[in-house]
């Protein structure tokens, strides 16, 4: 059975299941479909009047998170192998890239790797949609305050009662303390790039999305520095604010102000739809690449330990994964008692939920170098961050009828052109 064939059969259980289509009729359809694979099986449904489009845009929806369950994990995982390779055949290499300093505090691979992650992003974001954060205070505040006090607070508590309680033995304290440094570092910051994809995934509103990020951008320039310094003093990890604020300014700063000029002169000179028709599409891809060569980068270092460590790796990695699932349903449940729309409520708790594991990543090898604790710790989280993320979409998706007053029916949410509207019931 081929890829194509399968998918059919899957779909057929799934829309059996549920009651949304005959069986005579969807066995009608899959023979038709057979005898002319150029058009799906969703499509010969709704061109017979077997599905609505809502279902249609529903079907074409699971299939692409399907999809991207299969191939996100896998193409980061070789992205691992490949730097742990590098690593383990170019060590010279690696130590170059390790040299590569500016006065020995900005590491020059990981700076332009993550600009190139970010200044994609900014390019997107309209920042005179800040204006809006009064029009939409009640979303506005409950997500920041869940993403920058209440994520950060809850992080550090999990880092510490696994690390400082419960595998108390396992490490000696200076070590917990360090790993502790790593994990608070990833903590504190919300997501700014891949959470573009997981609101569209989730049928989230743009709109939204851009706002939040926009705002979020901001806040990292002026409070990570402080919570930061704040949270590493509560765990025994002691460093200069200015020298955390230096990374950020290094690291996000320059993208937002590059970012943020390009974007006004050439909206200016080449017009909105040349814009995102043809300059966002391409620029898109620069932030992928950014991502998969960081990965390389990092894990040409730290990927042999990896290996080496497997049970402090499942150490690290629990109280990060139950960070994003509490925050998230915090986030979630809060959203639907304070009646705020769906479309909103979906990207606003995954932004809530997420985490900006390229600051917290360069931050830890700005302050304690690419081969420390702290380091190892943060490059955890790109391994589960994929599954992990597609796995919360997946809640959305399924539990987004709850926005409509617990009624089970389908909700007509598609993905917007990012315009704003009206925040409530």
């Amino acid at each position: 059975m081929n890829k194509k064939e399968k998918r059919v059969e899957h779909l057929k259980k799934v829309l059996t299941a549920k009651n949304i289509v005959r069986e005579r009729d969807l066995n009608a359809a899959i023979m038709t479909q057979k005898e002319n694979s150029s058009v799906s099986l969703e499509e010969i449904l709704l061109d017979r009047g077997l599905i609505n489009q809502r279902q249609f845009d529903w079907i074409r929806q699971m299939t692409e998170i399907g999809r991207l369950e299969r191939t996100l994990p896998l193409v980061i995982f070789i992205f691992v192998v490949i730097g742990v390779i590098v690593g383990k055949i170019f060590p010279n290499l690696v130590k170059a890239m390790d040299s590569m300093q500016i006065a020995d505090i900005v590491s020059i691979p990981i700076a332009v790797c993550l600009f190139f992650m970010m200044f994609p992003i900014i390019l997107q974001v309209d920042f005179s949609s800040i204006k809006n954060i009064f029009k939409f205070s009640k979303l506005v505040f409950t997500s920041s305050f869940i993403a920058w006090i209440v994520e950060p607070a809850v992080m550090f508590f999990l880092a510490w009662f696994f690390l400082k309680k419960v595998f108390a033995s396992y490490f000696p304290a200076a070590v917990s303390s360090e790993y502790m440094a790593g994990i608070i570092l990833v903590g504190i910051a919300p997501c700014t790039a891949m959470v573009l994809l997981w609101s569209y995934l989730a049928r989230g509103d743009l709109g939204v999305t851009l706002l939040l990020t926009a705002l979020n951008v901001i806040l990292i320039l002026i409070i990570y520095a402080p919570i930061a310094n704040f949270l590493l003093g509560k765990a025994d990890i002691h460093v200069p604010f200015m020298t955390i604020a230096i990374c950020v300014f290094m690291y996000v700063g320059i993208s937002l102000i590059t970012g943020y000029i390009t974007r006004k002169v050439l909206l200016n000179k080449k017009g909105k739809e040349w814009y995102n028709g043809k300059f966002i599409p391409v620029m898109k891809n620069f932030s992928s690449v950014a991502l998969l060569i960081t990965l390389i980068v990092i894990f040409s270092s730290k990927g042999e330990l990896i290996i080496e460590m497997p049970a402090t790796i499942l150490i690290i990695a629990t109280p990060i994964l139950l960070e994003f699932f509490i925050i998230f349903s915090l986030a979630y449940i809060v959203m639907k008692k304070l009646k705020i729309k769906y479309e909103y409520a979906a990207p606003a708790s995954i932004i809530a939920a997420s985490n900006h594991f390229e600051l917290g990543i360069a931050t830890a090898v700005l302050m304690f170098g690419i081969n420390s604790n702290p380091v190892l710790a943060t490059v955890v989280v790109p391994l589960i961050e994929v599954p992990i993320m597609l796995g919360i979409v997946r809640i959305c998706l399924r539990t987004r009828y709850r926005f409509l007053d617990g009624k089970k029916k389908t909700v007509n949410v598609r993905p917007t052109d990012g315009k704003l509207s009206s925040i409530g019931t």
